[in-house]
């Protein structure tokens, strides 16, 4: 039958939460607010593409940093872009 080991806890007693190291990040801003634009063009495709990576996909607001409110006006916007043929549905 075997024994339980007795455990080193002496090197984990600085550390938050058992061990594990917490990284905190700076909270983005959204770049919408922060220039103060109401509306977001269609037809601006450069602003568009950035949000857009290789893949196609739309970033998602924890990457983008964008505020909800905008969020949905970047999706709206980035989907007429593609209807009307401004934008790749996927860049190969």
């Amino acid at each position: 039958m075997s024994y339980p080991r007795p455990r080193d806890d002496s090197r984990r007693d600085d550390r938050p939460s058992g061990g594990q190291r917490r990284f905190i990040r700076a909270r983005k801003s959204c770049r919408f607010c922060a220039e103060k634009i109401d509306y977001v063009d269609y037809k601006d495709t450069r602003l568009l593409g950035s949000y857009i990576p290789e893949r196609g996909k739309i970033l998602p607001r924890r990457i983008s940093g964008t505020c909800q409110p905008h969020q949905r006006m970047l999706a709206e916007a980035i989907k007429r872009a593609r209807n009307i043929a401004l934008l790749p549905f996927v860049t190969a």
